[in-house]
Order: C-alpha cells, then structure tokens, then sequence
C-alpha cells in the first residue's frame, strides 16, 4: 500500500464542490414537485404516488454507477464521465420539468409530461450525485474521510439552502408567484433555470479541477492486488451476502429516517398552507406563497444542520450522536402540528435540520470505515437502496396513511416524527466495525 499523502482542505474542497449545484437541483425538486403537481391539478390523496419515481429511480440508477464506474477508466476519469452525463440531462429536463402546463396537454398529458420528465429529472441527479461520494472513497485516506464527508456536508447544505430560497427570492423582486390554472408560476420556472445554470458551473470546475488516479495507483492507495483488479468482478447478490454487519444495521436505521423525510417533502406545502394560510385551494394567492414559504422552512432546516454537523464531532461516541439527533428531529416534526404561525415554524425546521445532518454524515462513515477500497463504489450504490427503499415503501403508503390520521396533511408530521423516534431506537442495533 503506498503511504498515502495528506489532501489540502482546497483540494478536499475541489473534490466536493460540484455537489453544490447537484444539491440545488435536488433541493429544487424536493421542494416543488408536490407543488407543480398539485398545480396541475393532482389529488392530495395522490401527492405521495409521484414521489415514488425519484426514489425508484436512485435505487436503479445509484448501483448500477457504483458498478461500472468501478470498471471504468478512460481520458477523464472513472467517476467523472457519469457525473457529467448526469449533470448534462439534468439540465435538460430541469428546463422543461416547469413547463409541464405549458404544452396545451390534457391534464392527462400534462400528468404523463411532468411523471416523465420528474423520472428523467431524478435518474440523471443521481447519475451526478454518486460520484460525489464515490471520489471521496477513492481518493481520501481514512484519516481525513470524516474531514472530507464534512466538506460534503457543507456543500449539500449550502446548495440546499440557495435553492430552497429562490422561488421565495424570485416573487421578493416581483417575479409572478401565480399563474393561469394547470401552469406553474414564474418564480418556480425561473428557480429551475437558474439552478440549471449553476448546475453546470459548478460540475464543470470540478471536471477541471479534480484528476482521478489511474487503475495502478488507484490499486496501490488502497493496497489492492493489481492482479485481483482483473479478475471478474462479483456479481451485486454476491457482493451484497458479503457486506459487513454495518450495511444492514444502519440501513435499518436509514429505513425510518428517509420515510420520515419522504412524507415532509410531499406534506408540507399543502401542511403550511392550510395551517398558516388557511386554505387548501391550490389556485390562490396563499397556496403559491406557501410554496415560496416552504422554500425559506427548508432553507433553515439546512442552517440547522449546518450548525449541528458543527457539534456532531464533539460526541465522544458517534452512536450517541446519532441517536441524539434523530430524537431531536423527531421532536421538531411533532411540533409543526402545533405551530400556526410562520415565523415559530423556524423552531421546528431547525430542530428537523439536527437529524437531517446526523443522516448525511453518520451513516456513510460508518460504513466506508467497514469497507475496503476493492468494489467500494459498488457498495456505496447498493447502500443507496437504504435511502431509496424506504421512500418508495412510504410514497405508496403515504395516500392511505393520511386517510388514517383524518386527511388533514399536517397530521403526517406526526407520522414522521414516530418514524424518526424509532430510527433512534434502531441504532441500539448498529454495532462499529473497523475494516480488515
């Protein structure tokens, strides 16, 4: 294995940074897509069935970029082409992802229009996102990972604030916030440019800036036997009755915490603007500023995690920290029942941005610190069924549990504060494990 240099905090820097335009897509997507639905005139009761193409996209997509990212290597890199690709028809179909009204469809065209281009959409983010994570690995010694993983963090964070806060920003300067009935209004179509924009930018300077190492040295960093490289990779089923105990484990936890999230995602437009706004008529003024106001909520949920991801490492025991965390954004969903006034809102969505920061560190470094380097990307895709799954398993019941808990889509956070109380109790089944 040859020694493995130290990364300056730039080059750490450089190696994340495209995150921050791929983040401002997703964060656009989260933020909106209930929104634009409901605009073109989705049922309520049906928010949650839309949301199951982004997760079941990933949990396609994710693995098979793990795989054969793992065997590629051409002039630009292993990672790097798929993360350029991703990003190129990102861009495309953000673009046209707002228009969906726009095309003179029947509502069933429209429908047809926006589930297409949302899968498209979600296929290519994570075509880009994957990469991130899998550079990290490749690249980093594990001395510096949790270091590396921060940095990510950060970018995720700071992409998620921007764009949760353009629609918000768009209507401050007098971009129209409404919009003839079955089309989206201007300050979404204008967010979803711009992002586009950025998007771009920002994968282009790590393109630039980031030169992977070829298959030898990458063979030698993580003390691979050169001639092992060439043998037949294992299958994914095989790969997957091979994984440490640490796969299975923090998925368990994983599972709770994404459904948690998935029902925020799809609730909570419709939540603020019947509990802050009073209304449920997806037409008016008040429907379309909660939209722009969810923006703002989701924005200080990323300063919240932000500013815990700052304190996580103060833990002694990061299991400790992990379980804190989630007990603490459990106890932020509940408190959105509660809350009718705007501005009080901040409080819940600081104290949801404390889990959410404990979901984008903890799990990825308990896991890479069980994994060698040999297929390490391979397994980082399989571990994205943990994100994936749950959300597909909470979209298709999201419909039916809100009819339980009496329609009234506030009520879900609720649900969602239960789910993360009991992720938090399922990390008593996480049991550290350094790699051999």
């Amino acid at each position: 294995m040859m020694q493995k240099t130290q990364l300056t905090f730039w080059q750490l820097w450089n190696i994340s940074f495209g995150f921050f335009g791929v983040q401002i897509a997703y964060s656009l997507q989260s933020a909106n897509i209930s929104r634009i639905f409901a605009t073109l005139g989705a049922d309520p009761h049906s928010l949650s069935f839309f949301w199951i193409l982004p997760p079941l996209m990933g949990m396609i997509v994710q693995p098979l970029v793990g795989k054969y990212s793992d065997r590629t290597w051409c002039r630009f890199g292993r990672r790097i082409p798929y993360l350029f690709l991703g990003s190129l028809i990102a861009i495309a179909v953000m673009c046209l992802l707002p228009n969906a009204g726009n095309f003179s469809f029947t509502f069933a065209g429209a429908m047809i229009f926006g589930l297409i281009a949302l899968m498209l959409l979600d296929t290519s983010i994570n075509m880009a996102m994957q990469p991130f994570k899998m550079l990290v690995g490749d690249m980093v010694g594990e001395e510096q990972k949790s270091k590396a993983y921060s940095i990510q963090s950060f970018l995720v964070n700071a992409g998620g604030l921007v764009g949760f806060m353009f629609p918000f920003l768009f209507a401050w300067f007098g971009i129209a916030n409404t919009a003839p009935e079955g089309q989206v209004p201007d300050t979404v179509k204008y967010s979803f440019y711009i992002g586009a924009a950025i998007l771009i930018l920002c994968v282009l300077f790590t393109t630039l800036k980031v030169k992977e190492m070829p298959p030898k040295e990458y063979a030698q960093f993580h003390g691979i036997d050169p001639d092992k490289t060439e043998e037949k990779a294992p299958g994914m089923l095989t790969l997957l009755k091979k994984a440490p105990s640490a796969f299975w484990t923090v998925g368990l936890v994983q599972f709770f915490c994404w459904a948690a999230f998935l029902y925020m995602w799809t609730y909570t437009n419709g939540a603020i603007a019947d509990t802050v706004w009073g209304t449920t008529d997806v037409k008016s003024e008040g429907y379309q500023t909660a939209g722009n106001w969810v923006g703002i909520l989701f924005a200080v949920q990323s300063v919240g995690s932000v500013l815990w991801a700052l304190i996580i490492p103060k833990f002694r025991n990061i299991k400790t920290a992990y379980v804190v965390s989630l007990l603490i954004g459990a106890a932020g969903f509940a408190s959105v029942f509660f809350i009718h006034d705007q501005y009080l809102l901040f409080i819940s969505f600081l104290l949801i941005g404390v889990a959410w920061a404990a979901m984008l560190a903890v799990p990825f470094t308990l896991l890479t610190n069980s994994l060698s380097g040999e297929h390490i990307g391979t397994y980082l895709g399989l571990f994205n069924g943990t994100i994936c799954l749950p959300q597909i398993v909470a979209a298709a019941c999201g419909g039916f549990i809100l009819k339980m808990v009496g329609g009234a889509q506030v009520s879900m956070f609720i649900v969602a504060g239960v789910l993360l109380a009991l992720g938090a109790v399922a990390v008593y089944f996480v049991k550290e494990k350094n790699r051999s």
